[in-house]
């Protein structure tokens, strides 16, 4: 008959006082092991002893013998252990374990009769008593919100999720590995600050009591990087976490981390490059190949498959250089019309709903055309896209182009549907940044960052610099579906307790 959770609780609590009176730490102390699970099966030798420690996830009673695995980060190992090579004490002190305590073990290593590597054990020590029973018996929990209220228990029974987030950190120290190679240095800004600059956000805020101060979690560290340039660090780059008071959703976390990088003397076109290198770069690693050379075209196909919950390909992501490169206007002519900035303001708002754009009555004649671009181009391009020569107004701290004024020198990447870095030519003209930093504040000009444009007027070298969400490159590289799957600790409402 199946037992309650209640049952379980109290059957784990009543093994907890027996080992106490056995004399036995039920919480023991630290253990010596000769290095993690999969380290321990490189070495595996026929005779060999060797310590290791971990859960248990498994146990096989065979009477008078029993086969128990040993789970950890890397991996899990068969053990076996017979009463008369562990003794009366050990086994009784077995006999109190369940599925989730943490043991340490010796042993000698064997092959069992179907090629299991296996220690067979002369020393057993409890390490840590489960209170708890894990959910499933280790096949993983079945409420998805659960997944991610409970990430610890979902890294312990889901080697996927487990794998994700090994993926996840393996990005990250490639990502730090290849600016580094070419000369970035990494620095760290303030992430509380009295002007929340550098993007086009709502910020959260906060108060400092001892100075006074109202201060806001940062929205992007762009305008203290560029202060970095100004005093001569011409490469720099800072893995961050960025802080946005808006919407959660699939592609969205209120707390996200970002690299944004910048770069002395180069231009978007040379930051273009630089990325499509790095990712591709990030992607090989990942998939085991070996590192191309830097300055080599990486033009081997290179795919990214995404699958459904059954394990379905929804769809594949190629990432084969080169990428694709087009600019802003060719691309919304290409769904909307190519007479689309011919029309006037009204006949495009008309025409943006009769395409199946909503558009408000409050939305700028830009904003019309930016969001026919977020619906039609960038939504449903799933292959690496660079979006160039946006109009000014979508980013006001780019430079603008010497042919078309109205433009400016940026990128845009695009890759599964969504912005994955954004790279520009900066604006170093401390003048011109002003008045587009004004028009961007309105009325609201204490929203200025003085010790920004005055840091400007010092004089800053033409440079080009990018951003690039760690989160959504996870989501690409590993084909999660959601943000939440690769955020260790993603932002929830609080439980109800009923």
């Amino acid at each position: 008959m199946e037992q309650t959770e209640s049952e379980l609780l109290a059957l784990r609590r009543e093994k907890l006082a027996a080992l106490e009176e056995l004399g036995v730490a039920p919480f023991g102390a630290a253990f010596e092991t000769s290095g993690d699970i999969a380290r321990v099966r490189e070495k595996f030798a026929e005779g060999a002893s060797f310590r290791i420690a971990g859960r248990i996830s498994a146990h096989r009673d065979m009477g008078k013998s029993h086969f128990v695995d040993l789970k950890d980060a890397s991996g899990r190992m068969q053990i076996y252990l017979q009463a008369k090579e562990l003794g009366p004490e050990a086994m009784e002190v077995f006999k109190l374990l369940d599925l989730g305590d943490f043991i340490g073990v010796e042993g000698t290593c064997f092959t069992t009769k179907t090629g299991e590597p296996t220690l067979k054990l002369h020393k057993l020590e409890l390490l840590a008593k489960s209170l708890r029973p894990l959910p499933e018996k280790w096949h993983g929990l079945q409420d998805i919100e659960a997944r991610y209220r409970q990430r610890y228990l979902d890294l312990i029974t889901n080697d996927q999720s487990r794998a994700v987030f090994a993926k996840r950190f393996l990005i990250v120290r490639e990502i730090r590995r290849f600016l580094e190679d070419r000369g970035f240095v990494e620095v760290e800004t303030p992430m509380l600050q009295s002007v929340a600059g550098g993007a086009a956000a709502e910020p959260f805020a906060t108060r400092h009591k001892a100075l006074g101060l109202d201060l806001y979690l940062r929205i992007a560290p762009e305008l203290y990087l560029k202060r970095l340039l100004v005093g001569g660090f011409n490469r720099v780059f800072e893995l961050n976490r960025n802080f946005r008071n808006e919407g959660i959703s699939r592609k969205h976390n209120p707390e996200f981390t970002m690299l944004e990088a910048y770069w002395a003397y180069a231009d978007f076109g040379k930051i273009a490059d630089l990325v499509e290198e790095m990712i591709c770069h990030v992607a090989e690693v990942l998939e085991g190949r070996a590192s191309p050379r830097p300055g080599t075209s990486g033009s081997s196909p290179l795919r990214i498959e995404h699958r459904d919950a059954e394990g379905n390909v929804t769809r594949t992501v190629d990432l084969t250089r080169p990428w694709r490169r087009a600019r802003y206007h060719d691309l919304v002519r290409e769904v909307a019309g190519a007479d689309w900035f011919e029309i006037s303001s009204e006949e495009r708002r008309e025409r943006a709903k009769n395409l199946g754009v909503e558009i408000l009555p409050q939305l700028a004649d830009f904003e019309v055309t930016q969001h026919v671009f977020e619906k039609l181009v960038e939504e449903k391009t799933f292959d690496p896209l660079f979006v160039t020569h946006c109009p000014k107004e979508l980013v006001p701290l780019a430079k603008q182009n010497r042919q078309q004024p109205e433009l400016v020198d940026v990128y845009e990447l695009i890759i599964n549907g969504a912005e994955i870095s954004p790279g520009y030519t900066e604006l170093n003209d401390p003048i011109v940044q002003r008045q587009r930093l004004l028009e961007q504040a309105g009325e609201e000009t204490q929203k200025l960052d003085e010790d920004f444009l005055l840091a400007l007027e010092h004089g800053m070298p033409p440079a080009g610099g990018f951003g690039l969400g760690i989160d959504r490159l996870t989501m690409l590289l590993t084909g999660a579906e959601s943000i939440r799957d690769v955020i260790l600790f993603p932002l929830l409402k609080p439980k109800l307790v009923t």
